[in-house]
């Protein structure tokens, strides 16, 4: 299939070469991310293997309906930006920038949603350093992990929105945008999600088994 909008480097003596050489690296940089939510993970793990009450009690003060509104918002803009690769793939690059526009409007109402939330959590004094709460101590622990996954996860968002806004502008341009790379900010997308997808049930339902 034809590379649109891909010049060669002089480092790679193919097209194909360099469209995998560019796949392989954003796989690397993904396994590096997963690396790196994977330790704050485990902190998670065992925070709520020793102090499981403070984790319950910790996660009854989110907002689980904000939450579960993101968890929609993040799967449903996954299955545009899938339907955006395949538009651009098939050489329909119009309707793939709109697509990755929706995609990239979906991840600012995540922001803004979680932002939203951010600020009812702390209005009701629910955050590191407010002390207090059924299991004093312990519970602050869970927020000071509530608001470091949570707001890693929403910077990741946030470089997202930015890759997705530029893709939508460049795929209207003519040969702005290899197709290639329009994959990889979907694997990049998608990774996003999937991360949503584990950290909603870990915070947000812990308290509800």
């Amino acid at each position: 299939m034809k590379v649109e909008g891909q010049p060669l480097h002089s480092h790679f003596e193919t097209l194909q070469q360099q469209e995998n050489a560019s796949t392989l690296g954003m796989w690397v940089f993904i396994a590096t991310e997963v690396l790196f939510f994977g330790v704050i993970f485990t902190a998670y793990v065992y925070l709520r293997w020793e102090y499981p009450a403070a984790v319950r009690a910790g996660s009854l003060h989110l907002e689980i309906v904000l939450g579960s509104i993101n968890t929609a918002v993040l799967l449903t803009s996954s299955f545009i930006m899938a339907t955006a690769v395949l538009m651009a793939e098939a050489g329909r690059r119009r309707l793939a920038s709109l697509l990755a526009a929706i995609t990239a409007a979906m991840g600012v109402a995540f922001l803004v949603i979680k932002g939203t939330e951010y600020s009812m959590v702390i209005a009701h004094g629910f955050f590191p350093g407010a002390g207090g709460g059924p299991v004093p101590g312990r519970e602050e622990l869970f927020f000071w992990l509530y608001f470091l996954m949570t707001g890693l996860h929403a910077l990741h968002v946030f470089i997202g929105v930015g890759l997705l806004s530029g893709v939508a502008f460049f795929l209207r341009r003519p040969r702005g945008v290899s197709v290639n790379a329009v994959r990889n900010i979907g694997l990049y997308w998608h990774f996003v999600d999937l991360v949503w997808v584990f950290l909603f049930p870990l915070l947000y339902l812990a308290s509800h088994r």
